[in-house]
């Protein structure tokens, strides 16, 4: 049985408060600096800019990070996507004043006053023992080689632009939802802007216009922040600057069909449970490739802070993961993991070739990159994502193309003379598209309707559906209709293909010739490779499975994360560190533990599907080769092969795992389970205590609507909770209602149709100003009371006129559910309530309303989970034009 999950939106504050006074705190921070930099002449030195990176990344990276994670469970898109990604800068600008303070020496500078001087053995004293301090920490704490290497200034500026030009983006956004976020984030443009000219001119001017800026988003935050507050305890907008757009987002474009992405015939369930991911995916899209752009043109010969911010937004991007996980798109899901672990690798590979191996022989670090093959596998996948994609929007396979471009442009093979040169235009084009992507995903979420253009389907998902079921032979395609079962629920499912891509990555990027083990630059070049995909993401895999609930967790995941952290360590990092015989024993006791836990691992595998039997089976002999290569006496040939056979099936895996997750169904084959589950083949086998159709299929829609039509009480999905539903063609079913709930008489019933235009001809005597409300919030998640009428006999109540609402007035819903809407279409309109009894939690699953009320109702139309976890809001409309209206959460009671 589904159960709830979490607190509703609207139970939440107002996370814009944090977000806001942390940008206003952070810029007040770096202008306390700009401001003594240009008075004194002097700039912040060693452990004071240590300390205020510090700062930046507690109060703009942290603060503002949890506030950005408070929006997107708000149902905020912009300040989701603008907090986290603003989050990510404080938290890159603070690690550069971390970086340029310790590569400076600490200085013994004092500034003393008359006083002072006058008392000289003290103030001698003390001048000696600070000199002695500081030239003992400077004598014994060197900076690393690589840290010495860094062109603080050229990689600020690199990570700087792009920010710009995002922050530019989501200036002009928010002028579509408030007055005050335009200019916070217009003087976040600007202060970054001249910031970045401070960096690369040494003149004191570009620090008191950024000093200024920063103060303007000081004040602007501050006045916002108190706005927000002030609305969050009086539940109303008191002071001015929200609630009020500078111009309405409809004035960007018009909902075209040749802009939909529905065009063609998918069509999305809506879900309001969490903020659309999109935008910020293409954020952080944006920010990597134009880090990687400048240092492939040139722009600075080390790449250490680079891979700092670079691995920052890549976090960012792993969050955008998480949220299309919570909203159950399986589909974003693996695809921002997918270039999460792309760009985390191919920042720390960059490391590795300018700042680690940067003194090694030029000949010997192009024969270990030659060896390399890990970056094969990312081809592969981005191939199989574009096929899959080719359903969806013109932009998103564009977008799928240019990365698939990018990843062969990185394949190591490539020589060094035209490799920058190939993955410098590979990354201007992709960053080109992720800019217009991130402009469209917002404006098109924020508005919710397609405005900005992205480009019809290239073909329909009906026939990319068709294509990839005859790989599905020979198992039969399993339904559409939502499983009870924890194991087979589609949200369980999603991370698989993540898993597999992941491990696929770490095996492919493992495997190496006997002579390859022998090149310095091949090992350290390695580590990153599988560190990050077998170890780093897999981490984040796991922490996803957890939340899924299956029967037996995160355990797989978990466990390969410690087999290849492990095969880092020794494999690739051993040689490095001269790993000792005597230390080997070590590794070859844990070798033996790892066998013996995949051994237990292979039977949890039985009873999934064979693809995954054959995973952990194929990664039982290479944990044998482990063994023996601790043992000083390992085939090279068998783990070669073992490592490819792997990986096949890991990309295998992958595809098969992410079309199916993406169609709902079980369009490729994973295998049946070699063990079944006694318990749930008896819990399946079960008969249900009522009918159930699939929301999906038109037969499932018309048995429901036969049902109805005959008297009877079905429970159907809307866009926030079930309802049990009844035809105003038969009010003694209306009256059933009641005794199934256990619901008071006094409580009256609503009625639900499925369009305003239904209520446009039914001639309501409504106002203006009603007509206006009721067309800016239908379809949606509002139930409004009205008066009643002899209306209500055109719209098609008919008998049931008196069996819905109170005697004088009638509460409407237009849900925005496409089914709800059909259903409404075929069987005209419905007395619909709550699907739960009186006074029990609404109902979030098809489940929980078979197992509370299937045995007294005549049917389940199953649409799996809901779209909230709250029932609709109530507004009483009665007065609206004396400007009266009172509005509650309700349960449409």
């Amino acid at each position: 049985m589904a159960t709830l999950d979490g607190f509703p939106a609207s139970f939440y504050g107002e996370p814009g408060v944090l977000g806001m006074l942390a940008n206003g705190i952070s810029a007040f921070l770096v202008l306390l600096q700009n401001f003594n930099t240009a008075r004194t002449g002097v700039s912040a030195e060693g452990v004071e800019n240590i300390l205020a990176g510090v700062h930046l990344i507690l109060i703009g990276g942290v603060c503002q990070l949890i506030a950005g994670l408070l929006s997107f469970r708000k149902y905020d898109h912009l300040s989701g996507t603008a907090f986290i990604g603003y989050a990510a800068l404080w938290g890159s600008y603070g690690a550069t004043r971390i970086f340029l303070g310790a590569s400076q020496p600490i200085t013994t500078n004092l500034t003393m006053s008359h006083d002072l001087m006058s008392n000289t053995t003290p103030l001698t004293t003390l001048t000696t023992n600070l000199s002695l301090s500081a030239e003992l920490w400077n004598s014994t704490s060197q900076s690393p080689d690589w840290l010495s290497l860094l062109l603080i200034p050229q990689s600020a500026i690199a990570g700087l632009v792009p920010y710009i030009l995002l922050s530019f983006l989501l200036a002009f956004c928010s002028a579509t939802v408030n007055v005050i976020m335009p200019f916070v984030f217009g003087a976040i443009t600007l202060t970054l802007l001249f910031e970045a000219v401070a960096v690369g001119v040494s003149s004191a001017w570009p620090l008191v216009v950024s000093g200024i800026l920063e103060l303007l988003i000081l004040l602007f935050a501050v006045y916002g922040s108190a706005a927000l507050l002030v609305k969050g305890l009086a539940q109303r907008y008191v002071l001015k600057g929200f609630g009020t757009p500078l111009f309405n987002v409809l004035l960007l474009g018009t909902n075209s069909p040749a802009a939909s992405a529905q065009s063609l015939g998918q069509e999305k369930k809506k879900n309001t449970k969490y903020a659309e991911p999109q935008a910020l995916f293409f954020f952080c899209d944006t920010v990597s490739p134009f880090i990687m752009l400048f240092y492939s043109f040139g722009y600075g010969t080390s790449f250490s802070l680079g891979a700092v911010w670079v691995s920052i937004i890549s976090a960012a991007q792993l969050l955008s993961s998480y949220y299309a996980h919570l909203r159950q798109d399986g589909y974003l899901v693996t695809k921002a993991g997918l270039h999460a672990t792309y760009w985390l690798t191919k920042a720390w590979e960059e490391f590795v070739l300018s700042a680690v191996i940067v003194s090694e022989p030029e000949r010997e670090v192009a024969t270990g990159r030659q060896a390399m093959v890990g970056d094969w596998f990312f081809v592969a996948v981005a191939l199989l994502l574009l096929v899959v994609s080719l359903s969806n929007d013109t932009l998103e396979v564009t977008h799928n193309a240019l990365f698939l471009l990018l990843s062969v442009s990185t394949v190591p093979q490539i020589p060094l003379q035209g490799y920058y040169v190939f993955f410098g235009v590979s990354c201007s084009l992709f960053t080109s598209v992720s800019l217009y992507g991130t402009f469209c995903r917002l404006i098109n979420s924020i508005a919710e309707k397609s405005l900005i253009p992205v480009g019809p389907q290239p073909i329909s998902s009906d026939r990319l559906h068709s294509f990839l079921s005859c790989f599905r032979s020979p198992w039969k395609l399993q339904g559409a209709l939502p499983s009870s079962s924890a194991a087979s629920s589609p949200t369980n499912q999603i991370p698989d293909a993540l898993f597999y891509l992941t491990n696929g990555v770490a095996a492919l990027s493992a495997l190496h010739a006997a002579s390859s083990s022998q090149s310095m630059s091949f090992l350290r070049l390695s580590v990153p490779w599988v560190l990050v995909s077998g170890a780093v993401v897999q981490g984040f895999v796991s922490r996803l499975q957890v939340r899924g609930g299956q029967r037996f967790g995160s355990v797989i995941p978990s466990f390969y994360l410690s087999v290849w952290a492990t095969w880092t360590w020794y494999r690739f990092a051993g040689p490095l560190l001269q790993i000792s015989p005597v230390g080997s024993y070590g590794f070859t006791a844990g070798a033996i533990a790892f066998l013996v836990i995949n051994a237990f691992l292979m039977l949890i595998a039985a009873y999934g599907n064979l693809v995954l039997l054959s995973l952990t089976v194929v990664m039982e002999i290479v944990l044998v080769c482990f063994l023996l290569s601790t043992l000083q006496q390992l085939p090279y040939q068998l783990e070669i092969a073992m490592l490819a056979v792997f990986s096949v099936i890991c990309l295998y895996g992958t595809l098969a795992s992410l079309v199916n997750c993406t169609f709902r169904q079980s369009v490729m084959p994973m295998g049946p389970p070699l063990v079944k589950d006694v318990n749930q083949q008896q819990k399946s086998s079960a008969a249900l205590p009522c009918p159930v159709a699939d929301s999906r299929l038109t037969s499932g829609l018309l048995k429901i609507s036969r049902l109805l039509d005959d008297g009877g009480v079905c429970g159907i999905p809307t866009d926030t909770v079930y309802a049990l539903a009844a035809s105003c063609k038969n009010p003694q079913a209306i009256e059933n209602i009641y005794n199934i709930k256990d619901r008071p008489a006094e409580k009256p019933i609503c009625i639900c149709i499925s369009s305003v235009e239904q209520l446009v001809a039914a001639k309501p005597p409504f106002s203006s100003l009603l007509w206006e409300f009721m067309r800016n919030v239908y379809p949606g998640g509002i139930s409004c009371i009205v008066s009643k009428g002899d209306w209500l006999l055109r719209l098609g109540v008919g008998p049931a006129y008196d069996r819905v609402g109170t005697n004088d007035s009638i509460m409407i819903r237009v849900p925005d559910h496409t089914v709800t809407g059909h259903l409404c279409d075929i069987t005209g309109p419905l007395a619909i309530t709550s699907a739960n009894p009186s006074g029990e939690p609404d109902s979030t699953h098809h489940d929980m309303v078979i197992s509370r009320l299937g045995h007294k109702i005549q049917g389940v139309l199953c649409d799996g989970d809901s779209n909230e976890i709250v029932a609709s809001t109530v507004v009483n409309c009665l007065k609206i034009d004396e400007g009266m209206m009172l509005q509650n959460r309700s349960t449409l009671q």
